[in-house]
């Protein structure tokens, strides 16, 4: 689960733990508090019998707190009342995060024509213009970092500035001949941005495989048509992002940069494998961790133009 959910989670419990506490409350008061409206005729319920207080005088007696007890409970129910709505609302917001966790996660695009059509995911970014070439014919690899910093932190960036990130601190220097970004480059700006990642190789056994997707928060693969075609299509080489893996269906939700239409999408798991680009150095990198203390950018905000989520 990464991060973003687990925060997410943790605001759903809080929240439902706060309309227990406020459930429980008035419960308490109905139950301690009894006869008449106006909390007069005090009686605690213990073992099946009823107790009431006695004065000096041999008279039954409202303790203090009993007309306390009983405006707490007015007020809580009045509380509950009025906010029923908001409470609602709550409670099916989470359980539509819930149900679907895909709509917490990042999923930018690069391409010039997404943006000109008002895609969302999209924006100015695809654009920019580097050494002799624009950023949508080079920038799927730092939109895949972008959608895992965006996703996994409580800070957001846009691919530029990933780019702009990553040329300051690794060796990455893009050229009008290459201009993605490298695995070793890709690692290094992903751990000093605060992220545990690993540089893979395709394993033997698909089964590896779906082990190491199941232990990692996200992951970055590096796809070719040439290795399969079953999914892409004439794609020589091309980064995607994949993040919560589905052991009940073995899918993933796809990040694809390059394609408004099927990013987004949950696709078989069996695809990224048969996929990967096996003439490269690396096949895939995996995000195992993130640390906030390890987070040397803590850059937060999109000044981009941008198409929103």
């Amino acid at each position: 689960m990464n991060m973003k959910n687990i925060i997410k989670n943790k605001q759903k419990e809080l929240m439902q733990g706060m309309i227990a506490l406020i459930l429980c409350v008035a419960l308490f008061c109905s139950a301690a508090v009894s006869g008449e409206n106006d909390g007069s005729e005090w009686k605690m319920r213990h073992g099946g019998q009823k107790y009431e207080e006695t004065g000096t005088d041999g008279r039954g007696q409202t303790p203090l707190y009993a007309g306390i007890l009983a405006e707490f409970r007015a007020n809580e129910m009045a509380i509950l009342s009025d906010n029923q709505e908001i409470l609602a609302k709550a409670a099916e917001r989470a359980a539509e995060e819930a149900a679907h966790p895909e709509q917490g996660v990042y999923t930018f695009l690069q391409g010039p024509k997404s943006w000109t059509e008002g895609r969302a995911w999209s924006g100015e970014w695809s654009n920019q213009y580097v050494r002799g070439n624009y950023f949508g014919n080079f920038g799927c690899g730092l939109c895949c970092m972008a959608n895992i910093y965006c996703t996994l932190t409580e800070y957001t960036c846009s691919p530029w500035d990933m780019y702009e990130y990553a040329r300051q601190v690794s060796g990455y220097a893009p050229s009008r001949k290459i201009g993605a970004i490298g695995w070793a480059d890709m690692k290094v700006t992903l751990r000093k941005s605060g992220f545990d990642c690993t540089l893979n190789t395709k394993p033997e056994s698909y089964e590896q495989f779906q082990q190491e997707i199941t232990a990692s928060q996200m992951a970055v693969v590096l796809v070719s048509s040439r290795d399969d075609d079953t999914y892409w299509k004439k794609t020589g080489g091309h980064y995607v992002s994949i993040s919560l893996y589905d052991a009940s269906s073995d899918q993933v939700f796809l990040g694809d940069p390059a394609d408004p239409d099927g990013n987004r999408s949950w696709i078989p798991l069996r695809y990224v494998y048969d996929a990967l680009k096996t003439v490269s150095q690396y096949q895939y990198l995996l995000v195992q961790d993130y640390a906030e203390e390890q987070n040397q950018w803590m850059h937060d905000g999109i000044t981009d133009a941008w198409g929103g989520m």
